[in-house]
């Protein structure tokens, strides 16, 4: 089989393991970073790889809208057209389902957008979603759901009943996952009954990944920990589990402590863009006067090239000028932080001391900017 999850020590509900790809091997926990039109902002493929990803998310719609994923297939697929060797998962267009709610009609059968770029009427069916992926030609690829609000009970039990519905049209015609895993994404909210309803369902199709769709898009923190941990125990031991969208230092520190093998989210490259560097004791804003004449690296452990060749007062020069340098030089010390972190957290497992670990980290990690 070209897929396959072998887990390699657990420390409680924490997991560490591999997931083998057609593309190369995936240690787990893993962060992944989110390049939408196959691209990580201001960041090159060498420079992904040098960070130690092994994983890169890319968008199913907006790839289909641009440049078309007719033509990417023509260019060979994603590998070939982004020039990135390693594995790639795309995720179904289920996620413009809920954030582009003002240009979207819902019924039963799919989804009608108005196309974001031109106006022009577009029609996503699970069909249509997993055939779009499968010419992209990605390693994982995911169901296409419906992410409700995750606090209204009635919209979101109809949220779950059509997802289990788009999952069985999705597995119809992806039967096999050879070539590309399809990934089944469990929905419910925050509701213990309809996370188990769905997850239930999904498992009778044997899917060999499954996702937790719906958190982080709008609850409290601790109602998505809370979520996780009646969810995480709903799925199969022996598979991965990813958090779709989800890639706060804190949140994939409490989720790996709860079972999650998977994370992404453009959260690392849309700060970086915005002047802001993340470190152990939170983000740090890179335009602040007071870094106008600091020599220090952003992070003085750090082992990114960022930090190993400039200082935090060269950085806030880019960042006022507006120099593209500034955006690539933070996302990529934001990236390395991110994968430096899963990385410890997986040693740690491995280790035994996850628990240590982790609080030791919230104990210093500040969410709000400096």
């Amino acid at each position: 089989m070209s897929f396959e999850f072998e887990i390699i020590a657990q420390d409680g509900l924490a997991r560490a393991g591999i997931l083998h790809t057609p593309h190369g091997d995936i240690p787990t926990p893993v962060f992944a970073p989110v390049g939408t039109l196959a691209t990580v902002k201001a960041v090159a493929p060498r420079d992904l790889a040098g960070n130690g990803a092994s994983l890169v998310l890319a968008n199913t719609y907006h790839l289909h809208l641009r440049p078309g994923d007719d033509i990417v297939r023509e260019m060979g697929g994603l590998h070939d057209f982004m020039g990135w060797s390693g594995p790639i998962l795309t995720d179904s267009g289920g996620f413009q389902v809920f954030s582009l709610t003002e240009i979207n009609r819902i019924d039963d059968d799919g989804v009608t957008f108005r196309n974001h770029i031109d106006g022009s009427r577009l029609r996503f069916t699970p069909e249509v979603a997993t055939k779009i992926q499968q010419n992209l030609g990605a390693d994982i690829i995911m169901c296409f759901d419906e992410c409700p609000p995750p606090t209204d009970r009635d919209v979101v039990a109809r949220a779950v009943k059509r997802t289990g519905d788009w999952a069985l049209r999705c597995r119809e015609v992806h039967p096999d996952d050879s070539v590309q895993a399809l990934f089944g994404i469990v929905q419910g909210g925050v509701f213990p009954d309809l996370r188990e309803q769905s997850a239930a369902f999904l498992q009778t199709l044997d899917f060999p990944g499954y996702a937790i769709g719906g958190l982080a898009v709008g609850e409290t923190k601790q109602a998505m920990y809370d979520t996780l941990d009646f969810t995480a125990p709903l799925l199969p031991p022996d598979k991965p589990r990813y958090l779709m969208g989800v890639g706060e230092p804190d949140d994939l520190a409490e989720a790996v402590s709860r079972g999650v093998d998977i994370f992404d989210c453009v959260m690392p490259t849309r700060v970086a863009r915005h002047g802001a560097a993340l470190t152990p004791q939170g983000r740090i804003n890179v335009r602040n006067k007071r870094l106008e004449r600091d020599p220090a690296p952003l992070q003085e452990d750090c082992d990114c090239y960022c930090c190993q060749n400039f200082s935090r007062a060269y950085l806030r020069h880019l960042v006022r000028s507006k120099e593209i340098l500034g955006h690539q030089l933070l996302s990529i010390h934001n990236i390395r932080f991110l994968i430096r972190h899963m990385e410890r957290m997986r040693t740690a497992i491995i280790e035994g001391r996850l628990t240590t670990y982790a609080d030791a980290f919230l104990k210093h990690y500040l969410h709000l900017p400096r």
